[in-house]
């Protein structure tokens, strides 16, 4: 029993990553490459972030779908996380509201 504990624990770990990595894509597209794009006349920036941004993005939401299927996460938690890779700061809540721990995940 200790070992699915230590796996789901790991998995979490790479939700938490996840999250992490496409809130601050996310942020970086819109509050730096964005304005340099419409205001510096720099649209190489969004050339180069937009598509680091939807990789790490589908990524989240792929790792997202795993715990869902596994069992570690509700519907409904799955979906927060979904809704929350939409809004900018939002996987960041995400995470430090709904990833404390493993075990802290209860149905909604």
């Amino acid at each position: 029993m200790q070992h699915a504990y230590a796996s789901k624990k790991t998995s979490f770990v790479w939700l938490k990553r996840t999250a992490l990595l496409e809130g601050t894509s996310l942020l970086l597209l819109l509050l730096v490459a964005m304005p340099l794009k419409y205001f510096a006349g720099m649209p190489e920036a969004v050339k180069l972030i937009g598509p680091i941004h939807g990789v790490l993005f589908l990524l989240f939401n792929a790792v997202l779908l795993s715990h869902l299927f596994r069992g570690h996460l509700t519907l409904v938690n799955a979906f927060i996380g979904f809704l929350a890779s939409w809004i900018p700061t939002g996987t960041f809540i995400y995470k430090a509201k709904m990833l404390k721990e493993p075990g802290a995940l209860k149905p909604l």
